[in-house]
């Protein structure tokens, strides 16, 4: 049984390691290149699925060679695929990440057929199979599908729309989200800044505020939590709020301790910042020691 069932892209993501991300007029120089699998919905499924929570994913490949890799290491992560489309003749999408020594992170890429799962594609019995739902950038239709099969069900929704939020209407799906993650910058365009007024739309739901490096928030009805983050020294920041989810649900979802989930997924995104490739979240061991060794 699915614990967990994420839904939204799956890419394939080709990492150029640079000097610095360039200028427009200007050139940088590549370091170093790798590849791996890529897309919110599957980093945070292989994410929740190395933190020992059962996964599934609902997304969409194409047959090409692409996606041949991508579902080997998802499949190797441990994650049911039985909700992922493989569209014929087509390419799956191809995200360049360009990082710079700092760890920054800039995104050029084609969405491919990371899209091709629509309303009508959906299976409803697989959705209540699991206890909870994670949406990510996908489809608004598709996403407000899901959450209203899973919130029939009396599942609980958690929604991270991502960075391309402000060309999307996900008011549907987000009215259904138990909790929603979001950065500072999506968090002003997305909540107007409003969700820890009484009285406003998001006030009587569990909004994660990711602060990057600087650490989160979690603003639930009744209180607060801040965490500081931890100091690490990132490598490639790509794929950090992706294990932050995870780390975050892995906690709260079993035992609702949100201060303590506050403090894992800050574990799990710092852990990830530190190590190259969007694909490089931790293990639930990996964490563990990292948090006796940070206190």
């Amino acid at each position: 049984m699915v614990t967990v069932l994420t839904a939204g892209h799956v890419n394939w993501d080709v990492t150029l390691r640079i000097d610095r991300l360039p200028e427009p007029d200007g050139e940088s120089a590549i370091r170093s290149q790798s590849q791996s699998g890529g897309g919110s919905a599957a980093n945070v499924a292989a994410a929740l699925a190395g933190l020992e929570v059962e996964t599934g994913l609902i997304g969409s490949v194409g047959d090409d060679d692409n996606g041949v890799l991508a579902r080997r290491e998802l499949e190797s992560a441990g994650v049911s695929l039985d909700g992922l489309r493989v569209v014929d003749d087509a390419e799956t999408a191809v995200k360049y990440l360009l990082v710079d020594d700092e760890g920054e992170v800039a995104v050029l890429g084609n969405d491919g057929v990371n899209e091709a799962v629509g309303p009508e594609d959906i299976d409803p019995e697989r959705i209540r199979s699991a206890d909870h739902v994670h949406l990510t950038s996908q489809r608004p239709d598709t996403a407000a599908t899901i959450a209203e099969v899973a919130s029939d069900a009396d599942l609980t929704i958690s929604f991270d729309p991502g960075r391309r939020l402000e060309n999307r209407e996900y008011g549907d799906a987000l009215e259904l989200a138990d909790v929603v993650f979001a950065n500072d910058r999506e968090v002003a365009s997305l909540l107007e800044g409003e969700y820890e007024h009484v009285g406003s739309e998001f006030s009587d739901r569990i909004v994660v505020v990711k602060h990057g490096g600087d650490g989160a928030k979690v603003h639930t009805p009744e209180m607060t939590y801040e965490h500081p983050g931890f100091d690490v020294d990132p490598v490639d920041t790509a794929g950090a709020g992706d294990a932050f989810a995870a780390g975050f649900l892995a906690v709260a979802l079993p035992d609702g301790d949100l201060e303590r989930a506050l403090e894992y997924a800050n574990a799990c995104g710092a852990l990830t910042a530190s190590e190259g490739g969007a694909r490089s979240a931790p293990t639930a061991e990996r964490v563990a020691e990292f948090l006796d060794s940070w206190y």
